[in-house]
């Protein structure tokens, strides 16, 4: 099973994700959507995960501030910004983040903190990342996808 992992699109979906949702079996987005559109495009690749970010205004109500989930065999929980992960979070295998723009990998106590950063309109000189995640039975490998873009000078 493979994931597109995003997060802070910003109303755009840039042609190089579109490549990686044509191949996806499911979407899970780390919230800062802005518009419908965006959504709703989303949906058309594959099942989507999806929580409100804090730039997700009165269109986005019905979006969830968090969620868990399980697929492959490997648990979730989401949420739009780190801040927010609650200190008594029943144990999961990946906990998903965004907010920050800032791609973040790295284990903790067996757990896979997981920031894809931001892969809309390049803010604060930060690359321009998503992830991929691959799970076989109820394991996991993501990759890092970075995304070239245009230099201002």
């Amino acid at each position: 099973m493979k994931l597109a992992i995003l997060s802070d699109t910003h109303g755009l979906l840039r042609p190089q994700v579109l490549e990686h949702l044509k191949t996806a079996d499911a979407i899970v987005h780390g919230g800062d959507i802005n518009t419908q559109k965006i959504v709703d495009e989303l949906k058309q690749y594959a099942p989507l995960y999806i929580v409100r970010g804090n730039n997700d205004k009165q269109w986005a109500e019905g979006l969830p501030h968090d969620c868990t989930f399980t697929l492959g065999g490997v648990s979730f929980y989401m949420v739009h910004n780190k801040k927010d992960i609650p200190d008594d979070l029943p144990a999961v295998d990946v906990i998903i983040f965004g907010h920050s723009h800032k791609y973040v990998q790295e284990m903790k106590d067996g757990t896979l903190w997981l920031n894809p950063g931001s892969c809309g309109p390049r803010r604060f000189h930060q690359e321009i990342t998503m992830a991929v995640m691959e799970i076989d039975n109820g394991t996991f490998s993501v990759e890092k996808i970075l995304i070239p873009h245009e230099v201002q000078t």
